[in-house]
């Protein structure tokens, strides 16, 4: 992607805020077949769809707490980073960016809009899955952690957290997420929140659950994504919080 002068913060039409996994990069059912296959060495059978469908979105502490409940014990202190070794080489061989995500990025930033990225993973699997499909150079340095934060999703506290630091409103900025804990995040924090369900984790039902918890429209494609995000403007102050 050819490089692009950011716009004053006068000139900002508003921000697009976009998830890393399973919006950006089709990254989910790699993850999630990787903790199954990790899970079933501890003694627990859980297949890669349930770990999305109870998972999905969440930080990895709080996947932790809710596996080690199911377990009665505690996992290996090293589970992450095993998970995390498997998950990296994963990567490297096999993941690729969501179809038409860049061509999105690049229609958002061009109609005027600031943009960043702000997920649930480590700094360093977000840097991993932007660098290996092509991504990185047009999103950094506007990245955003949940380790950043004190509470993950479904708290607001990193899509607020990404918005101050790139000096916007809550009302000024929108969401796009696939996860249920995504939008309840992004409508707990007051912004507008697009589901996504292009990625290949994404099930019949994967819109439904998402209009479900708040989503104020869902988009199946990169072409309606972008018109969906292109087509808000939050610049007018009456016009903030209300749905897309």
């Amino acid at each position: 992607m050819a490089d692009f002068q950011e716009p004053t913060a006068a000139d900002r039409r508003g921000l697009v805020i976009f998830d890393c996994d399973g919006v950006l990069v089709d990254s989910e059912i790699l993850a999630c077949d990787v903790q199954s296959r990790a899970l079933a060495r501890h003694g627990m059978k859980i297949s890669g769809a349930e770990v999305a469908r109870r998972f999905l979105g969440a930080s990895a502490k709080d996947m932790r707490a809710a596996i080690e409940a199911d377990l009665g014990r505690s996992l290996p202190a090293d589970h992450e980073d095993q998970c995390l070794r498997e998950l990296y080489a994963a990567f490297r061989r096999e993941l690729a960016p969501v179809a038409g995500i860049a061509n999105v990025v690049g229609a958002v930033r061009a109609a005027g809009y600031a943009c960043c990225v702000a997920s649930s993973s480590s700094p360093e699997r977000i840097a991993l899955a932007l660098d290996v499909t092509g991504l990185r150079s047009a999103l950094e340095p506007h990245v955003f952690s949940s380790t950043m934060v004190s509470r993950g999703k479904p708290a607001p506290d990193l899509f607020l957290f990404a918005a101050e630091r790139m000096g916007f409103k809550p009302g000024q900025a929108q969401v796009v997420e696939d996860s249920q804990n995504g939008v309840k995040a992004a409508k707990a924090a007051g912004m507008r929140c697009v589901g996504f369900v292009a990625g290949s984790h994404c099930s019949a039902e994967h819109a439904d659950s998402l209009v479900a918890v708040g989503a104020d429209r869902v988009c199946a494609d990169a072409r309606s994504l972008s018109a969906a995000l292109t087509g808000w403007d939050q610049r007018d102050p009456e016009g903030a919080g209300s749905p897309g």
